[in-house]
């Protein structure tokens, strides 16, 4: 029986409530035989804060960088709006990436049959919808130096963020998207802003230069990152894989998890290189929503991401493809039988708490794996 190590760090907000029904499907898999699944809990975000002062530990980096895979909630929040900007909840999601090394952050727009309706576009534009968008995750923007606020004098500042990037952070991140679009509809559209940003022209030249030498066999194209929102909205399922920088990775992946009909259905991976010896690579997986504060407690957050999420870890963590197939079918077959929690609600429906949701998930999964 393969054995793992995870570290759980449901964080703050629903962040709590989600994970506990990630928890539940792990305790199924190790009662199963399945896997062996050792979990390390911490505290990250607003909590960890909290408790010493700092969003992440020295102690929770250490576990982190020894696990298999790390499973993320959600940080922040209101309470901690006055915190020292180096110190406020969302720093550990950035130090997790950058120390571990993620550079490559995968996430699925899925529209479900059964939630169809639930988008806010029509039934066409969204059934059948498949996009994988593979956000570059390290680099750009987020990370770039100087960044920083000075004060100019006679009520004058001035606010600076660098766009970075080199040749090698951009073809890695290429080459997982077109790697991956080999296992699906074999397109990648790249999308960047060539026509304003130095960084933007880099981009697409590394990227045009890694498909004719590598990747000529999968179909490619360029669109300007503004366009690439607004095709999104207008016509959504001419895309399979999109590969992107940090900044519009982050904008265009919430415009395409709307497409779904809740920030609540879309799961993320987050991955490092491969090791040389053992091939594994570090891995963080975490659901796109929020912590969302204002429902926070009220047991009706939507775990479906979070679980979803914990699906993407059996694949590209864990060898478990065909369990992350089934976990798959059992969200599906979920939706089918009318249950919804309340950001996914629709006539006729039975709305269900978070933990209904999970429980029947889990249920159907059982059934499945039977």
């Amino acid at each position: 029986m393969a054995a793992f190590n995870i570290l759980v760090l449901p964080g703050d907000g629903i962040g709590t409530e989600v994970m506990a029904e990630v928890e539940r499907l792990i305790d199924w898999f190790n009662g199963q035989g399945i896997a062996r699944f050792e979990v390390e809990r911490g505290l990250v975000g607003g909590a960890a804060y909290d408790a010493h002062g700092e969003a992440i530990s020295e102690e929770t980096m250490a576990h982190a960088l020894a696990s298999d895979a790390v499973m993320f909630g959600a940080v922040g929040g209101p309470k901690w709006d006055g915190v020292p900007y180096d110190k406020r909840p969302e720093a550990a999601l950035l130090r997790l990436r950058k120390d571990l090394g993620l550079f490559a952050n995968l996430r699925p727009a899925i529209c479900y049959p059964a939630l169809a309706d639930a988008s806010t576009l029509k039934r066409e534009l969204v059934e059948g919808l498949d996009i994988l968008i593979v956000r570059e995750l390290t680099g750009g923007v987020y990370f770039g130096e100087p960044k920083e606020i000075v004060d100019l004098g006679n009520g004058q500042k001035r606010a600076v963020d660098t766009q970075v990037y080199q040749t090698y952070e951009i073809e890695r991140i290429a080459r997982v998207a077109f790697e991956l679009a080999r296992t699906r509809r074999n397109k990648v559209t790249s999308s960047d802003k060539k026509n304003v940003m130095k960084s933007g022209v880099l981009w697409d030249e590394v990227v045009r230069d890694l498909h004719r030498r590598d990747y000529a066999d999968v179909q490619f194209e360029h669109i300007l990152a503004d366009n690439c929102g607004m095709q999104l909205v207008r016509a959504p399922k001419q895309f399979d894989v999109i590969v992107t920088d940090n900044l519009f990775g982050d904008m265009l992946s919430d415009v395409a998890a709307m497409l779904t009909g809740s920030l609540g259905m879309l799961p993320s991976a987050s991955l490092g290189a491969p090791d040389e010896k053992t091939g594994r690579r570090k891995s963080m997986y975490e659901p796109v929503h929020g912590s969302a504060p204002d429902i926070a407690g009220k047991g009706i957050a939507n775990p479906i991401a979070t679980i979803a999420s914990f699906g993407m870890a059996l694949r590209y963590s864990f060898g478990l493809g065909e369990w992350a197939d089934k976990l798959d079918v059992a969200i599906a077959n979920v939706l089918d039988q009318g249950l919804r929690t309340r950001d996914i609600m629709q006539p006729g429906m039975r709305e269900v708490s978070t933990t209904q949701m999970g429980e029947a998930i889990a249920r159907e999964l059982a059934a499945l794996g039977g």
